[in-house]
């Protein structure tokens, strides 16, 4: 996948209450000249603008790169110079597609466990300077294996991370690499979990607003199932997902944002509909303000 390299976005609530400023950056890098950019835009942060805090929102090497130990250690030593709380959220390009050769032949569930181990090993974010995170093992014991599941509260918001990759979510048609969707479906039960356990607090606690971080696109316009049609065995493995978010956010009824990569290109647009086909308005709300600064492009 590829899209833009960074942009730093001010999410503002206005007449609620602010996230404040907090950059996002995903899908990088993906070449070593990419790396010393990457590093420079972290190098940005906490400098010269004013960011409560920074989210990846994965894949974090490119799609031809081998997913060895030292690769993966270089990125989260190259976050953990952010002067600023820096979070990632996990992509294909770390972990689901690792079985590729190019990719080093890995199993991916076995590098998703190194990405956990080096970025999520503790309660706190990456970065010189660090903020305390709620992993979703902390508050739901049975799902403690999913420690990049996160969430945090900033300005009176909420902001979640879930491990929601590309690569249609790691679901795999029947005969493709075995058809074993065991983790495919442990998976969606905790991030099931983990978003109703989400906007549960956001609720209770009255809070202005909620932002989720993953990595894919999960399809919203449906083009990615309209070109598999009739593709035998094929099915949205981001179903789910769409469609407790929908349910979610109306019930909500406060501003939603949601932030994932994964397409190559910038859009802010309002693509998430609910099962009547009706456009769910909060997502994202039209008091919303997403100033964009760009970066660089990839």
């Amino acid at each position: 996948m590829r899209s833009w390299l960074a942009a730093l976005a001010g999410a503002l609530f206005c007449g609620a209450a602010s996230a404040g400023s907090f950059a996002v950056l995903g899908d990088m890098p993906y070449s070593v000249p990419e790396v010393e950019t990457t590093r420079a835009i972290i190098a940005d942060f906490g400098r010269d603008r004013d960011v409560a805090f920074a989210v990846h929102i994965g894949d974090i090497k490119g799609g031809g790169e081998r997913c060895d130990d030292a690769r993966l250690t270089a990125r989260r030593d190259d976050f953990n110079a952010s002067r600023v709380p820096f979070v990632l959220v996990p992509g294909d390009n770390e972990w689901t597609d690792c079985h590729r050769k190019s990719n080093g032949g890995y199993d991916p569930e076995e590098r998703l466990s190194k990405v956990r181990e080096l970025f999520a090993a503790g309660d706190q974010s990456l970065g010189q300077r660090r903020m305390p995170l709620i992993r979703q093992g902390s508050v739901q014991p049975q799902y403690a294996t999913w420690r990049e599941n996160v969430r945090w509260e900033s300005d009176n918001t909420l902001v979640i991370g879930m491990n929601l990759p590309g690569s249609n979510n790691n679901w795999k048609i029947p005969g493709e690499r075995g058809g074993d969707n065991h983790e495919f479906t442990a998976r969606l039960a905790a991030n099931t979990a983990w978003l109703a356990d989400g906007f549960r607090l956001a609720r209770e606690k009255n809070l202005a607003g909620v932002i989720i971080a993953v990595q894919a696109d999960p399809d919203f316009e449906e083009e990615q199932s309209r070109r598999q049609q009739g593709r035998p065995g094929y099915r949205d493995g981001y179903r789910e997902f769409k469609a407790q978010l929908a349910t979610e956010a109306r019930a909500y009824g406060k501003p939603v944002l949601f932030v994932h990569g994964d397409t190559h290109t910038l859009r802010i647009d309002q693509p998430v509909k609910d099962a009547d086909g009706k456009i769910v308005p909060n997502i994202p709300p039209g008091n919303l303000r997403l100033a964009v600064s760009w970066l660089g492009q990839g």
